[in-house]
């Protein structure tokens, strides 16, 4: 059977989006998804999104990491599915969708998707690290030089402690910088370094304000290797977080169809 699919990219973070609203593909198939993503022999992908009807929705989005297991809510890949919806007229200025973390609001403007994170109550904050969930588990570390830090030797030996291995944990290590946070993240499920990881740079702009080093109150600008983002949030006496967004660019890449 052939299937057509798409090619979307947020900073970096690169995603297949297949139209499955006529359930052609089969959300169990964790070895399709895994092969569709495979960079040699496949499509080529961080991530494969499934664009599915979901009745009181303008959709919903079912996210696929590149090892093929279905995974917990992907930031960038939010921002590229409600960019592929609009494509599809399924959303015009905003988007009503749900994912596996619950409901998520979406702004379409012209040079960037808004993406409503969901809230975050409760962050386990240590000298060293913090580790909280923004969608997806999140470990975030400050360190020095992020340029040339060996993300992928450092980030492996944390996902992989006794404490994260049989669930995974998704680690960034941030630097601030001048006006802005510098965030390198090693995901889960891809189990390499990521251009850009938006529930990860979430994570880190939360962090950031708890460490009191951000340079703004209620937003932060961040750096990836894939580009540049922005986190607004409201921070509560309690250190709760609402109202929490993620803004950045959603890019079509292109299009075309593969044999299944």
């Amino acid at each position: 059977m052939r299937i057509k699919f798409y090619k979307y990219q947020g900073t970096g973070n690169d995603f297949i989006i297949i139209d499955n609203r006529d359930f052609k593909f089969n959300r169990a198939d964790n070895i399709l998804a895994s092969k569709l993503c495979d960079r040699r022999f496949g499509i080529g992908a961080d991530g494969l999104m499934l664009l599915q009807s979901r009745t009181g929705f303008d959709f919903e989005m079912v996210y696929y990491n590149s090892d093929g297991n279905e995974s917990s809510m992907c930031g960038n890949g939010g921002r590229c599915i409600t960019a592929f919806a609009h494509s599809l007229g399924l959303a015009a200025d905003k988007a009503h969708f749900t994912a596996i973390d619950g409901e998520h609001e979406a702004l379409i403007l012209k040079d960037f998707i808004s993406l409503k994170m969901k809230d975050v109550s409760e962050v386990e904050l240590h000298s060293s690290y913090s580790f909280l969930n923004t969608g997806s588990p999140h470990y975030v570390a400050f360190v020095d030089n992020i340029a040339s830090f060996n993300v992928f030797d450092e980030g492996r030996k944390i996902r992989n402690n006794s404490r994260f291995k049989t669930e995974g944990v998704n680690v960034n290590f941030i630097e601030k910088q001048h006006n802005n946070l510098f965030v390198r993240t090693y995901e889960r499920g891809v189990e390499a370094e990521t251009y850009s990881c938006g529930t990860g740079v979430t994570a880190a702009a939360l962090t950031a304000s708890l460490k009191n080093a951000l340079t703004s109150e209620g937003f932060c600008d961040i750096k990836t290797l894939g580009g540049n983002l922005k986190v607004k949030f409201k921070r509560h006496l309690d250190n709760s977080f609402t109202d929490i967004w993620l803004e950045g660019p959603a890019k079509f890449v292109f299009e075309g169809e593969i044999d299944i």
